[in-house]
């Protein structure tokens, strides 16, 4: 009895040329036309999975993991430093579609970095920012800038602690004035205090002490009267 053999249908020659190019898994270097460089993993022709890009143009690099052509999961940019023509961490952390998101350091420079949570390329979470003249704040960020509740250290020794808005001192706080002694305790909108109370704050550590003399208050509720005059202002504020 003679057997019936299953015929063979070959794809078109287009298909298999395109199936021979297509870069799918581990490849060694693939250089671009205007001399950039990726060697690393890739599915479907995009970079996917573990890999190192090298831009030629501006001496950059990215280590670390792709989805789809883009930076997501863990990695590390770097800069080529102009002066020492060395390689410096610009950022090292998480990444999501190709944006900074989740936990990681960025350094703006060698003494101005964050350290905390992104989102979609953002400062958003929680983080501590160093600044180039030595004040740190610590706190909450919205949209890269300061939102919510944090403290600003300077580098005097002063400080700022409560709530932010937009990157501006905004609703209740506290700001100690290190040179002269004094702790306002009160309300502020877009940076502003507005009401209050002033004390002497350790003011045997001042360098430069108020000689300013408070006057006693008579007043029979003097918390009453701030929480009315904040009403105050919150309602007049929104207009």
């Amino acid at each position: 009895m003679s057997s019936i053999k299953p015929s063979k249908t070959e794809p078109p020659s287009s298909a298999l040329k395109e199936s021979m190019t297509l870069k799918s898994g581990f490849r060694h270097t693939v250089f671009s036309l205007n001399g950039d460089k990726y060697t690393g993993e890739w599915q479907d022709n995009r970079k996917h999975g573990i890999g190192i890009q090298m831009w030629k143009n501006t001496g950059a690099v990215y280590n670390g993991e792709w989805r789809f052509g883009k930076y997501d999961g863990y990695g590390t940019y770097y800069v080529l430093d102009p002066e020492s023509k060395g390689y410096v961490w610009k950022y090292d952390g998480e990444w999501k579609n190709g944006k900074k998101h989740g936990y990681g350091i960025y350094f703006y420079n060698n003494t101005a970095v964050y350290e905390g949570e992104w989102s979609e390329g953002q400062r958003s979470g929680r983080g501590k920012m160093f600044h180039e003249n030595r004040d740190i704040y610590e706190g909450e960020w919205m949209c890269d800038k300061e939102h919510g509740e944090g403290k600003l250290l300077y580098a005097n020794g002063s400080w700022y602690e409560g709530s932010w808005k937009d990157g501006k001192r905004n609703g209740s706080g506290k700001c100690y004035n290190s040179e002269k002694g004094l702790l306002y305790v009160g309300f502020w909108i877009d940076g502003e205090a507005k009401c209050g109370t002033l004390c002497e704050y350790e003011k045997d550590k001042a360098p430069e002490p108020s000689k300013c003399k408070f006057p006693k208050l008579h007043l029979v509720d003097p918390e009453q009267v701030l929480k009315e005059a904040q009403s105050v202002l919150i309602y007049t504020s929104k207009d």
